[in-house]
């Protein structure tokens, strides 16, 4: 690669982290949000809990703590994608290009596989991130209480975690959180091309942004039914302190025992909610960053979803390349 391209390359995965900053700061509160919600009712038997839902987890929250109190945890939710998105992209573009046969293309099976493992290995390199801000999250319940929260900041989390549990415990809840990010892939990836081929076939919209959005609501619908119960499992294991499930199976069998099967989709409506807006303000941020850099190629039509080389759909863990569903619906 010549120096001008490396130049490029690194400048794209910077907008690239910084578009991803942006739409985590923006869809914020939704996250936190599904995160009170997954912990509520934690370890107390069906019905003894106090029936919410997320409007009144986050009216509770802005009348105790004010608008603040909904970026509890945003700080280590930034530096994850100082790590996660970086080496998203560029373990994608490696597994991309050592698949790739000379003058052939990917199937979608091979950039899917691509994109899940590149998507597992920032997902390991970033879980401790994860972890700190879930835990930050989570100190908003002890604030409500009149409590003292566990940590002041991320880095005091950070501190903390390693001088009492040690450093795998910044690692806790690493396995439900990979098999998250597989399990939106692969709700996100069986969906969406079908979702998007019948809105442009019944002429609900165009191929364009719009008809996007629609797709990336329809298929987040698959998406967070089947990563949701996996999502409450990484959340729980990673809040505890001290040891309340052996492991994640162990999570898994005493949330359905003492909550019931439904507490394995506590925060879908926020978790479903979410996937359509940060998708939507990553790539509208990255083209306006791109723009102001002067970087937009001239030979290539870059619509707000669209970064780097190539076209992809931005999944919450995945990057697969909207190119292939393309092509192999034909729209």
């Amino acid at each position: 690669m010549k120096p001008s391209e490396d130049h490029r390359a690194y400048r794209k995965i910077l907008l690239a982290s910084i578009s991803a900053m942006v739409a985590e700061t923006t869809t914020f509160p939704i996250d936190l949000t599904k995160t009170r919600l997954q912990l509520h009712g934690e370890s107390v038997s069906v019905g003894s809990a106090r029936p919410t839902n997320g409007f009144l987890v986050a009216s509770e929250i802005l009348r105790q703590q004010g608008p603040l109190g909904l970026y509890k945890g945003l700080s280590p939710a930034l530096l994850r994608h100082l790590f996660y998105t970086p080496i998203r992209i560029v373990g994608y573009e490696h597994l991309r290009s050592s698949l790739k046969t000379d003058g052939g293309s990917l199937s979608l099976p091979a950039k899917a596989l691509s994109g899940g493992l590149s998507g597992v290995v920032a997902q390991l390199v970033a879980s401790p991130a994860d972890l700190v801000k879930v835990r930050m999250q989570a100190d908003g319940r002890m604030v409500r209480q009149g409590l003292q929260p566990r940590y002041s900041g991320c880095f005091d989390a950070l501190n903390k975690i390693v001088r009492s549990e040690g450093i795998g415990g910044l690692w806790k809840g690493v396995f439900p959180n990979v098999q998250r990010a597989f399990l939106v892939n692969m709700g996100e990836l069986a969906c969406y091309d079908q979702a998007k081929h019948f809105v442009i076939k019944n002429r609900i919209s165009e191929d364009n942004i719009y008809a996007h959005t629609l797709a990336s609501i329809m298929s987040g619908l698959s998406a967070t039914a089947l990563s949701c119960p996996a999502d409450v499992v990484k959340t729980r294991m990673m809040n505890q302190g001290k040891i309340m499930y052996n492991n994640s199976y162990d999570c898994l069998v005493k949330t359905v025992k003492v909550e019931g099967l439904r507490a394995l989709w506590k925060g879908f409506i926020p978790t479903w909610a979410r996937l359509g807006p940060w998708q939507f303000v990553f790539g509208s941020h990255t083209r306006s960053l791109d723009k102001l850099q002067g970087s937009l190629l001239s030979d290539e039509s870059f619509h707000p979803l669209s970064c780097f080389r190539f076209r992809v759909i931005i999944l919450d863990g995945i990057y697969i390349p909207s190119s292939s569903l393309k092509d192999a619906s034909h729209v």
